[in-house]
Order: structure tokens, then sequence, then C-alpha cells
């Protein structure tokens, strides 16, 4: 009985120790208005951490990504649009913090791909289904049905 109690104390106190780390990496912030509040969850939502591989800033646990929070943080406070910190931040870090990135000359390639492709299978569907209309109105001639005739009549017969 003692190495059960002994395992389940082990055990709690895991727990305990993982949900201390686990809770040391949440961040407070005190926001007056929930409007600013939301701005500031959108915003940390949607910029990448440099650091971490496909993981919002406002999810990693890496510093870089805390000082960007606190920098964003500090921009809302002093009153900023969220283009102008958007704005900020992708000059500080680059175009590769934005998850979206913007429509511009060197992106219209990236935004225009999917567009392209899209189109051209919806063309490709469209032909094909035209091909498929043509060939089955098509008739035969009459030597033709002569011919798919004998075929038919000699896989008929014994």
């Amino acid at each position: 009985m003692a190495p059960l109690i002994r395992r389940l104390l082990l055990a709690a106190v895991l727990m305990g120790c993982a949900a201390a780390a686990l809770a040391g990496g949440i961040e407070v912030r005190d926001f007056d208005d929930p409007v600013m509040k939301e701005r500031y969850r959108d915003l940390t939502g949607s910029m990448r951490c440099p650091l971490c591989e496909n993981q919002a800033i406002g999810d990693s646990d890496a510093p870089i990504s805390g000082d960007m929070r606190d920098r964003v943080y500090m921009l809302l406070q002093d009153g900023q649009s969220d283009t102008e910190i958007i704005n900020h931040m992708v000059d500080r870090f680059g175009e590769y913090i934005l998850y979206n990135p913007r429509l511009e000359n060197r992106t219209y390639l990236l935004w225009g791909i999917p567009v392209a492709l899209l189109l051209a299978g919806a063309l490709l569907v469209v032909f094909i289904v035209r091909a498929r209309r043509n060939a089955s109105s098509a008739s035969l001639s009459a030597e033709e049905r002569a011919r798919l005739d004998a075929l038919i009549n000699r896989k008929r017969s014994p």
C-alpha cells in the first residue's frame, strides 16, 4: 500500500510542477477596454514568431515573442492603429512575421497562382464536358454501324 501512495504523491507533485510551468508562460495584460484586449489578441495571433516555426507570437514561449508582445502592447497603449502596429513590426522583423502576406508587386504571383489554377481547372472541366458531349452526340456512319453490328453478331454467335 505504501508504494502505491508514494507513486500517487509523486504523480501529484509532477502534475503540480507541470501546471506551474504551463502557468508561467501565460501573460496577464491589463486592458481597460475590451476592444483593446481583442485587438491585442488579434494582433498577436496574426504575427508569426521569428524563432518558432509556424507559431503565433501570442502562443509562443520564445523570448523574442515575449518582446514582440510587449512591443505590440506598448504600441496599443500609445494609441496606434492596427495598420501602424503591423507596419512597425514588419519594419522591425520583416515580412516573415505576417501569416497573410500583403498584396504587393512581389506577392502578386503568390496570391495569383491559386486563382490562376482554379480558373485553369474550371476551363479544363468545361473543355472535357464539351468534348464528351460532342463525342456522344456524333453519330456513326453507315459503314461504321455495319461493322459494329457485324462485330456484335460475331460475338453473340458461338
